[in-house]
């Protein structure tokens, strides 16, 4: 309990220093506008441990726009993960995502993605403050709204995570916890023309571990996103609700190493 405070005052100090470059985003040279949008994700993670250092990675997303009224985006993603150590997840995968118009400034129709990517997982979980590094690389194929062919896009993405107990020195089953985030996403490649910076996730949540892997999440995402023709910026405040699993279904005699609590959910 001493600790707290100080937990407290760290994290807000961290969303408070990532927040000012996302606001410096909202004021852009004359000729662009601000689309302003309030949504709502339901969210689904879940890493599977099933045999020796390998795993299973699912995922599945229900984005709604205008709260839950109209739809924004639903998303599914799969990946095999390798835990070279506690601290060391490497994951290969597929996502596929079908985006429909939404807010002021919408597409002219909805538009579907095929993605591959690749990405690495740094974790310190053992003390009071969890870290998370997430670095994330992405090869897109985005069929954009009335086109009949698909535009080959490449991303970079990278997320800081800090989780920290609301009661307690550590985050054990039965503990809520403090969460905050944030991931920039950067366009690069020849298809990319006036989004070189594409979007950030700014993230603000209370969780809870119900038991070891098993812990949901109720949070802020304020969700910055310049548009493919660089003047609209959107600024989404979205509420977050979800579930996440990390669970190790390996046979019990062959767990060399035990894996600790991690409510990390990816994004």
């Amino acid at each position: 309990m001493p600790r707290l405070p100080f937990c407290l005052l760290v994290l807000l100090i961290f969303g408070l220093l990532f927040a000012a470059p996302a606001a410096a985003q909202t004021l852009p040279p004359e000729g662009r506008v601000a689309d302003r949008n309030t949504n709502s994700w339901l969210m689904y993670n879940g890493d599977f441990r099933l045999v020796g250092r390998w795993g299973v990675h699912t995922e599945a997303q229900w984005r709604r726009a205008r709260v839950l009224r109209d739809p924004m985006q639903n998303f599914l993603r799969a990946g095999i993960n390798y835990h070279a150590s506690d601290n060391l997840m490497l994951t290969a995968g597929y996502a596929f995502a079908d985006t429909y118009p939404y807010g002021d400034y919408p597409a002219p129709a909805s538009f579907p993605e095929h993605r591959l990517y690749q990405q690495v997982v740094l974790r310190d979980n053992d003390g009071w403050l969890q870290v998370q590094h997430r670095y994330r690389l992405e090869q897109r194929w985005v069929r954009f709204a009335n086109q009949t062919d698909f535009t080959y896009l490449n991303r970079l993405r990278y997320q800081l995570r800090l989780a920290a107990p609301l009661v307690g020195s550590k985050i054990a089953p039965r503990t809520p916890y403090l969460v905050v985030s944030d991931e920039a996403f950067v366009n690069f490649g020849g298809n990319v023309a006036n989004n070189i910076f594409d979007q950030n996730r700014l993230y603000g949540a209370v969780g809870y571990l119900i038991k070891s892997g098993v812990s949901v999440e109720a949070g802020y995402l304020h969700h910055l996103v310049q548009q493919r023709n660089g003047r609209v910026f959107e600024h989404n405040h979205t509420l977050q609700l979800g579930l996440t699993l990390n669970l190790d279904w390996r046979r019990k005699a062959a767990l060399a190493e035990p894996t600790a609590p991690q409510p990390m959910p990816a994004q």
